[in-house]
C-alpha cells in the first residue's frame, strides 16, 4: 500500500508540476519568416493578394492534391474568403479571409480553422522595396493559445516556423519563374 501511495503521490507531483510550467509559459504566439524576391514591390505584392495563387506556395494547400477550396467574394479584395476542406489532419477543415489591404504594403486576414481543432488567428503580409527590383517579403502568424494548451508551444513554434519558411522558399521559386 505504501508503494501505491508513493507512485500516486509522484503522480500528483508531476501533473501540479505540468499545469505550474502551463501556468507561467507564454500563451501568445507571434512568428514571421522572410524571403527577398527578385521582382518589383507592387509585382509581388498583386500576385500575393489574390487567394487562389496560394496553391502554387503554400506548403498546407499543396500538401493534399485533392483538397477542396472554394472562393466568396471577389479574390483579391477585403472580404474574400478562401476556404478548404481536406480529409488530411494537416490540412484540415478552415477558411481564410482578407480582412485589411493597404496597396503594395500590407494584407491582413482572419484564419478560421474548424477542423481538426477550432481556432481564430490573424495572418499578414508585408512587402518593403529594397530597390526597384527586388522586394523584402515578412509573412506573419499571431495565435493565442490557452492554458493548458500552451504546453504544446514549442513543439507548434517550431512546426510553423518551418512551414512558414518553405511558404517563403516556395513563393519565391514561384515568382521566379517569369
Amino acid at each position: 500500500m505504501d508503494v501505491l501511495k508513493k507512485i500516486l503521490y509522484a503522480i500528483g507531483a508531476l501533473v501540479a508540476l505540468i499545469l505550474i510550467v502551463a501556468a507561467i509559459m507564454p500563451k501568445d504566439l507571434n512568428l514571421e519568416s522572410e524571403v527577398i524576391i527578385a521582382k518589383p514591390k507592387q509585382v509581388v505584392f498583386d500576385y500575393v493578394k489574390i487567394l487562389d495563387n496560394q496553391k502554387y506556395y503554400s506548403k498546407w494547400v499543396m500538401l493534399d492534391p485533392n483538397v477542396k477550396m472554394s472562393m466568396t467574394g471577389t479574390d483579391g479584395t477585403v472580404g474574400a474568403i478562401s476556404a478548404w476542406e481536406s480529409s488530411m489532419d494537416d490540412v484540415g477543415v478552415g477558411e481564410q479571409e482578407i480582412k485589411t489591404i493597404v496597396d503594395g504594403e500590407r494584407i491582413e486576414y482572419e484564419l478560421r480553422f474548424k477542423k481538426p481543432f477550432e481556432a481564430t488567428d490573424s495572418a499578414y503580409t508585408t512587402f518593403e522595396a529594397i530597390d526597384s527590383t527586388h522586394t523584402k517579403v515578412i509573412n506573419g502568424f499571431r495565435s493565442k493559445m490557452p492554458f493548458p494548451m500552451n504546453l504544446m508551444m514549442p513543439m507548434v513554434r517550431k512546426m510553423l516556423t518551418t512551414d512558414m519558411a518553405i511558404n517563403m522558399k516556395n513563393l519565391n521559386e514561384q515568382l521566379s519563374k517569369d
